[in-house]
């Protein structure tokens, strides 16, 4: 598939598996991401990863503001195919209408369950069973096109959003580079997705991270799990926010008001929620570092937080 030129279009980690093996087999001749905007301490522009790749292989990149204005380059860059994973920009008509084997894309979802930026967040979020990825022709409405392949992995009781996220990219790379030759040939499948069926998954709103420890003890675990490490579940305590990143469910009735520390130690910090304790293992209080608990004790006295009640 050399000959193939590829346009591939895409941002953050999730989509570097795939961009990887695009440019092992086939021609990728531009690799549109999105604008730089971060910096880091010393105030340098962090790339995204996308970028890096492509620029450790001397492809072109484009960062358009607007992909919806500035798409001239895309249809300049003549490719046969666009493939887009986790690109973050909604794609205009005139380069969905372009390549002659069409635009393609890599969607960690098992469509059409979860359509949106952030279905990866809501499978764990939701307590699902299973996650995948699909394979899909783009649609000038929202992650509606006809599916042409999918693939699912099981999601566990402890599974986060990181290792999910990981499993789903290369999940994601492998489907691809399975369907891809039938892509080029016209055998593959395309079946429109049942509207009945759909779900969303948008992104994650500032509201949307905080934990309500009113709440049963599985829609807390799976918060957590489910936002851990980006952007990361909060609580506020003491007027300080305290970010959790690793949780333990249990079996103990609790006794005191959701939301208060009972107990903690090097196993983690126990709090009180709607039914069963819930054990904090791995969190950031606001100024310190991200830390396991057991470091975490190192520093402080446990009187001053035992009996404390978050987001009071």
């Amino acid at each position: 598939m050399k000959d193939i030129k590829v346009v591939f279009m895409g941002t953050p980690s999730f989509a570097v598996p795939i961009l990887e093996s695009l440019i092992e087999k086939t021609n990728v001749v531009m690799v549109v991401t999105q604008p730089d905007r971060e910096k880091d301490r010393e105030g340098n522009i962090i790339y995204s990863p996308c970028k890096e790749l492509a620029l450790k292989n001397n492809i072109e990149v484009f960062q358009p503001i607007k992909i919806k204005e500035e798409y001239q380059k895309v249809l300049d860059a003549k490719p046969y195919i666009i493939v887009t994973a986790a690109y973050g920009q909604i794609i205009p008509s005139v380069i969905l209408d372009y390549p002659k084997y069409g635009c393609i894309n890599v969607h960690g979802s098992l469509l059409p369950k979860l359509r949106g930026g952030a279905p990866v967040h809501h499978a764990i979020i939701n307590g699902d069973k299973v996650a995948g990825v699909t394979i899909m022709y783009m649609d000038k409405k929202m992650d509606a096109g006809d599916i042409i392949s999918q693939k699912s992995t099981p999601i566990h009781e402890d599974t986060t959003l990181d290792e999910l996220y990981s499993r789903l990219s290369y999940l994601g790379r492998d489907l691809l580079m399975e369907t891809l030759p039938s892509i080029i040939d016209g055998t593959n499948n395309r079946v429109k997705q049942n509207e009945d069926e759909v779900t969303f998954g948008y992104n994650i709103t500032k509201e949307e991270e905080k934990v309500n420890f009113n709440d049963n003890i599985d829609n807390i675990h799976n918060k957590i799990r489910g936002l851990s490490s980006i952007p990361g579940a909060y609580a506020m305590l003491n007027n300080k926010r305290m970010k959790i990143y690793l949780s333990e469910k249990t079996n103990n009735i609790s006794k005191e008001k959701p939301g208060t520390i009972t107990d903690i130690n090097k196993n983690g910090i126990t709090v009180s929620t709607k039914d069963y304790d819930i054990i904090l293992k791995n969190i950031k209080l606001e100024g310190k570092n991200r830390c396991d608990v057991k470091d975490f004790i190192n520093g402080i006295k446990k009187e001053n937080f035992i009996g404390g009640i978050f987001n009071e």
